[in-house]
């Protein structure tokens, strides 16, 4: 069949069939290299948009500082005047804390979690126990030689937190502030008194408070914090020495860490 190119015919034409043929090899040739470099050019684009996204969406959600570890000095306040501590008494927690970032920027959160902490203290604080369970309390005379007198408590405690922190997503170093309320439940106590002439080993005194309560305060930089338990409630409840009601409670001091 015959092609006609203007007034020309180019069927009959081998000169022009043959350069008509290479203008459209060219064509095709030409058209499919550009879709190949439209492709090279384009998918860059797109696969940084992608990543740019992703990098968006990562960095709304995320959080800091969701496990915890503490190590404290247990400091007992409203102590009866003979009452004194003696030795380290020496405070372990940790847990986990649920972060809730409450403003665009994750500077403010509140957290919430659960953990489990070690209280010991070290005193004068004698406790005998007679043969119907009933415990009596005394101080201990400054004569009495005995190379232990430890009441060691241990608790599962419920942390909240009102957090400030001036972090981002990409910045792991930061200061913070975190002031909350921590509420604990006695799991067991074991109170053991030592000396040449004696042992005495109280397990889950009754007087014992339950239920203990307080406010905290962690703030620092990094990973070095101040960590302060201020208890609000008496370690014993109804006790008292002599005709002394004792009203002890505990102010712990120590570091906290925090990690993820």
């Amino acid at each position: 069949e015959s092609l006609y190119m203007g007034n020309c015919i180019v069927g009959s034409n081998p000169i022009l069939s043959a350069k008509f043929s290479t203008i459209r090899i060219n064509y095709f040739t030409m058209r499919n290299l550009f879709l190949v470099l439209m492709l090279f050019v384009l998918n860059p684009i797109f696969a940084q948009q992608e990543i740019a996204t992703d990098t968006i969406a990562s960095d709304s959600l995320y959080r800091e500082d969701q496990f915890y570890f503490n190590f404290t000095y247990n400091n007992l306040y409203k102590k009866p005047a003979l009452l004194t501590q003696n030795q380290f008494s020496a405070g372990l927690s940790g847990g986990f804390l649920r972060d809730m970032p409450i403003n665009k920027d994750r500077t403010l959160a509140i957290a919430a979690g659960i953990g489990y902490s070690y209280s010991g203290y070290n005193t004068n604080l004698l406790l005998t126990q007679t043969a119907t369970g009933q415990i009596n309390y005394q101080i201990a005379p400054q004569t009495t030689n005995y190379s232990k007198n430890k009441l060691a408590l241990h608790h599962i405690e419920i942390p909240l937190e009102f957090r400030w922190r001036n972090s981002t997503a990409n910045n792991h170093r930061f200061w913070r502030v975190y002031t909350g309320f921590k509420i604990s439940y006695l799991l067991n106590s074991t109170y053991t008194f030592t000396s040449p002439s004696s042992e005495i080993t109280i397990k889950n005194n009754p007087d014992l408070n339950k239920i203990s309560y307080g406010a905290t305060l962690a703030a620092g930089w990094n990973t070095w914090n101040i960590y302060v338990y201020y208890g609000l409630n008496t370690l014993f409840k109804n006790t008292q020495i002599g005709t002394e009601n004792l009203n002890v409670k505990t102010i712990n001091i120590g570091l906290q860490f925090y990690i993820l």
